[in-house]
Formats: structure tokens, C-alpha cells, sequence
């Protein structure tokens, strides 16, 4: 999804052809798997952070065009609203100090393009949802001027035969409403770790992530309100699920399967199921015929970037050509600090290189089903959801983590080769937030039961403590 496209409007003869591609790629990319032809690679590691564009009063500025003109950066790029831009770091290779080299380039985009921003009137706002958003900023008015974005639109109201999104979260209020487009997904911004892993090595590493999420989506939770409603922690979640919900399909066959969602189950075989199933069972939204040979897995990939599964598979190359498979965690929202998100990789990077340690399989340990309600549990609630971990009775995540999961990470991130003295400090602060139960989710909490609902005040300090740069947990109010 991160390349333009031509057109907006597509025919029968276009899907076609592209099912033909996409076909011929899934069954490339399985004959690589089959001759040992990805890549074998030490891991790599790198993110994607989406942010928000707000004015002098903390509400949405619709100028990304006009503030990445300005900054002129090549790791920034466009997202799905005129306020949202998203951040790309340098891939590094996980052993030693990446997390260092990660964090002081972040810093030093985030200043440049703040100063960018500054000059449009505007500046920059790392958060999940943010609380000063209305549904009135979330029109096609505000999308960015990028024909994929539209066509992405058009093709999900076919699906839903042109019937209005339907957004309906019971949380500690409840919210329902119907839009008329995809960009209530614009609402929910998020920190995407990528995780570059071998053939053999990648369904443990996926299957991991998905045992963490759990834990990843409690600790970093920083979206408890939406449209002025307190609704999950990490509202994120459900957001962005019902955001490009689709139709069942006709003819009373069973729908297709969700475009955001936990998944199917665990992966295994260089993750080639999924790619399989995204052909079989995900309608293909941007039937986009790319003049580029099979070997690039065009097709394959543009599909695959049209499915936004928690835990997602992921194709690419290296810069001497090589295909390698990628596992990209999306579950944690963004912001509040660079020092909050790089503790977060830290721990999630650690958490499971230690949990694919073990010789047992994923589902004897915790079968999918558990994982799933896990996640959906910690969501929700954040650290204190209750959760099953490897057939014992429930418990409270957040003893979880600090009894259990924080030494498992540091074991991971030891393995891993990961400088000790930038693994313990990156856990010294987990350690804190889980201890405190400070997430960013929980200090708007705060703010609010002190404050009253004054969403412009609860941002204006939010980012005041963001500038700072203290972690969450260190916040007062």
C-alpha cells in the first residue's frame, strides 16, 4: 500500500488478470521457500510510526502535502488523512545497539518535520486516537490527495454493496454510529515493528508475536477516548477493525474473512499459508496491474498491504535483490514518547526471540483461541485484564509481565545479542509502567477524572510532557 497507483476506477478484465498474477507470485514465492532461496540474514529490525498533524488549538490540520514539502524527507510519507504522516526508520541489525541508533534518528526527523510543521501553523502529536478528533474531521474532504487512497474507498463501499460503515465498541461507555467512508480508519495511529527473520525461523517468530500481543497491545495503550466516549484502552483496536469492515458476500456463502483482525490461526511453513489464504479468501480491493516482472512479487505484495491482520507476514527484498520474509507487530499505538516506543520494541523484540526459544509448539503452550481472547481482554481493559499463559489459571496481565515475561524478554534480547546495558534500560522502563499501571491510556484517564472532560487541555499537557520526553510512567498531571 505504500506505492501510488494510476487510476481509481478498474474492470472485470482487470481483476482477472490480476488473480492470474497474483496466482503465478504466491506460487514463486513458494518454489523460493521450497530451493532455500530467502534470505538467511541475521535479524533485522526497523518501525513505522503514524502521527498526527493538530493546530494551535490541538485540533486536526489537514497539511501533510504542504509540511513534507516543506521538510523534505525521504523517510516520511503520506498516510490515509491530510493530519496523519508516517515515520520510517533504517533498518538495523538487531544485535548490538539498534535501539540507539533507532531513537536518535526518530529524534532528529521528528525535530526537523516539527519544524515543518511549524511553519504551516501546525506541530506534531504522537497518540492513538486523538481527543480532540470529531467525526466531522473524518471526510474525504480531509484524505490525502493519493489515488490509491480513493480507490481503496470506492472498492470497500462496493463490497458493502455502497451500505454505510457501521462503528458499534461497548466499552466503559458505548458508541454507535454510521459514516459513510473508510476514514474513521484515520483516526487510529499506531507503532508498526518489523521484524526481518529466515525462512525457518519465521513461524516461531510469528507465532510469538502472537502469544505477546497481549501483553504489547496493554502496555502501550493510548487511545481510551473517541468522539469525547472513555471506551477500550486501546479503542485502536475495534476502531480500526469496523473501519474497513466489509459485506458478506452473495448468494448466502460465507463472507470473507476480516481485513483487520487476530488472524486464522498460527503460521508455520515460511509462512506461506497466509499467502495462500489472502489469495483464497480476501477479495482483491486494488486490482492495480504493475509493470514489474513475477520475481518482484508486485501483485502478492500490493494484496497483502490490503489486509491488515495484527500480525502480519510480510515480502520483501534486499538491496542486492534477495526476497526475505518480515513479521510486522501492529498492535501498539503510537507516541506517548520516543523513549515510551523505543522501551516498547525493546521489550516486544526480546518477548519473542525468548518465547521462540521453546522446542513445543505454539498451540500446545497457548492455543490461537486463547491468544485471541488474550489480546481482545487486554485491549480492552490493559494490565489489568485477566488472562490464561500456558494452561495455568487466569491471572492479571500486569503481574504476568513483571513475574514472567520481563525475564523471558531479557533472556530473548541476551540471545539475540542486543547490548545488555540498552536491554536493561529499555526493560527498566517496562518494569516501571507495568509496576505503576502509567500507561499513556491510563494518565488521560487520570486527566479526565481530575479535570473533567476538557479534551483541548488533556492534549495541550499531553504534549507538553511529550516534548519533555520523560516516559509515560514519570508524568504528572
Amino acid at each position: 500500500m505504500g506505492s501510488e497507483i494510476k487510476g481509481t476506477e478498474f474492470t472485470r478484465e482487470d481483476f482477472q488478470a490480476f488473480a492470474e498474477r497474483l496466482k503465478t507470485e504466491t506460487e514463486l514465492f513458494k518454489t523460493w521457500w521450497k530451493e532455500g532461496r530467502l534470505a538467511d540474514d541475521p535479524p533485522h529490525i526497523g518501525f513505522e510510526l503514524e502521527a498526527w498533524l493538530v493546530d494551535a488549538a490541538g485540533r486536526p490540520l489537514p497539511r501533510n502535502a504542504e509540511v513534507m514539502a516543506r521538510a523534505n524527507e525521504p523517510l516520511l510519507t503520506p498516510e490515509l488523512a491530510q493530519y496523519n504522516l508516517e515515520f520510517n526508520g533504517t533498518p538495523q541489525r538487531l544485535a548490538g545497539r539498534p535501539f540507539s541508533a533507532l531513537s536518535r534518528e526518530l529524534a532528529g526527523l521528528w525535530q526537523r518535520t516539527q519544524a515543518a510543521a511549524a511553519q504551516e501553523g501546525g506541530r506534531l502529536a504522537m497518540i492513538g486516537i486523538l481527543p480532540t478528533v470529531r467525526e466531522a474531521d473524518l471526510d474525504l474532504a480531509h484524505m490525502s490527495r493519493l489515488k490509491r487512497y480513493q480507490a481503496l474507498n470506492e472498492q470497500v463501499l462496493v463490497l458493502r454493496n455502497r451500505r454505510p460503515l457501521t462503528l458499534d465498541i461497548e466499552g466503559e461507555e458505548h458508541l454507535e454510529l454510521r459514516h459513510a467512508d473508510v476514514m474513521l480508519e484515520s483516526a487510529a495511529t499506531s507503532l508498526q515493528l518489523h521484524l526481518q527473520a529466515t525462512a525457518a525461523a519465521a513461524p516461531r517468530l510469528f507465532n510469538a508475536s502472537v502469544m505477546a500481543s497481549a501483553a504489547t497491545v496493554a502496555l502501550a495503550a493510548n487511545s481510551p477516548y473517541l468522539f469525547g466516549h472513555r471506551l477500550w484502552q486501546e479503542t485502536r483496536i475495534p476502531l480500526f477493525e469496523q473501519a474497513t469492515a466489509v459485506a458478506p458476500l452473495h448468494g448466502g456463502h460465507a463472507g470473507p474473512f476480516p481485513r483487520v483482525g487476530f488472524g486464522s490461526g498460527y503460521g508455520r511453513d515460511a509462512l506461506y499459508g497466509f499467502f495462500v489464504e489472502n489469495r483464497q479468501h480476501y477479495p482483491v480491493l486494488l486490482p492495480v496491474l504493475l509493470d514489474e516482472p513475477p520475481e518482484r512479487l508486485a501483485h502478492l505484495r500490493l494484496h497483502n498491504g490490503t489486509i491488515w491482520r495484527w500480525n502480519r507476514p510480510l515480502v520483501g527484498f534486499n538491496a542486492d535483490g534477495r526476497p526475505h520474509l518480515r513479521i510486522e507487530h501492529r498492535v501498539m499505538a503510537a507516541g506517548p514518547t520516543i523513549a515510551d516506543m523505543m522501551a516498547n520494541a525493546i521489550f516486544y523484540f526480546g518477548l519473542v526471540h525468548g518465547l521462540a526459544e521453546s522446542q513445543e509448539g505454539a498451540d500446545s503452550r497457548l492455543p490461537f483461541p486463547v491468544a485471541e481472547r488474550n489480546f481482545y481482554a487486554a485491549a480492552r481493559y490493559g494490565l489489568a485484564a485477566e488472562v490464561s499463559w500456558f494452561g495455568a489459571t487466569r491471572r492479571r496481565l500486569d503481574l504476568l509481565i513483571l513475574h514472567e515475561l520481563l525475564p523471558l524478554a531479557a533472556r530473548g534480547l541476551e540471545r539475540a545479542g542486543v547490548d545488555a546495558g540498552e536491554a536493561a534500560a529499555g526493560l527498566a522502563v517496562i518494569e516501571r509502567r507495568a509496576a505503576t499501571g502509567r500507561t499513556g491510556a491510563a494518565w488521560q484517564q487520570a486527566y479526565v477524572q481530575r479535570y473533567g472532560p476538557d479534551f483541548a487541555g488533556l492534549l495541550a499537557r499531553y504534549l507538553e510532557h511529550q516534548e519533555a520526553g520523560a516516559p509515560v510512567h514519570e508524568w504528572p498531571l
